[in-house]
């Protein structure tokens, strides 16, 4: 009888992979169900001010759970980054942390930072200035100043979405590089 060899070597492998995994999954589907189911429902049952204040919320809550995995792949980057340094010089392939996944994670953290620290905020305050605005031409320039910026923000968050799934490809394609490697 053959012996099976572990799927991954290192202890709490799998644990790591699968933390970062679902990290990646509420930061991506999240927004997607946000943008392809919530948003739609919001404005067809509730209508424009309610459902502008209502979604703000929702993305009160996202930004939480994006800012928990940006923790979250910062730790486990920074964990394996220490662990490599302080074993050999070959430090498994499992404990790297490669150029793409740095790139993409630093970038991604920079949006997630200047969406929630600075333009959420921002946009925010237009939209609550165009809920407020009296009068017809004063209310339709409100709205427009107020949708540039939302414009931007949205933007933002589809770019993050998108640079999430390819995050999550690299990391794919590391575990299944690692697994191979130990084979």
């Amino acid at each position: 009888m053959t012996q099976r060899r572990p799927l991954c070597k290192g202890k709490g492998l799998l644990t790591r992979y699968t933390v970062e995994l679902v990290a990646l999954a509420v930061w991506v589907g999240g927004l997607v169900v946000i943008v392809g189911a919530v948003i739609p429902a919001v404005f067809n049952s509730f209508g424009m001010e309610p459902g502008g204040r209502f979604l703000t919320r929702v993305f009160d809550g996202y930004n939480r759970l994006t800012a928990g995995a940006i923790v979250i792949l910062v730790a486990t980057a920074g964990w394996r980054i220490w662990n490599a340094r302080r074993s050999s010089a070959d430090s498994p392939a499992d404990m790297m942390v490669t150029r793409p996944e740095v790139v993409l994670l630093s970038t991604m953290a920079l949006v997630a930072g200047l969406i929630i620290l600075w333009l959420g905020p921002w946009s925010v305050t237009l939209q609550e200035q165009a809920f407020a605005t009296q009068g017809e031409e004063a209310k339709k320039a409100a709205y427009g100043v107020f949708f540039r910026t939302h414009t931007l923000v949205r933007s933002l968050y589809l770019l993050n979405c998108g640079l999430g799934i390819a995050l999550m490809a690299v990391k794919i394609r590391d575990w299944i590089h690692s697994v191979k490697a130990d084979r």
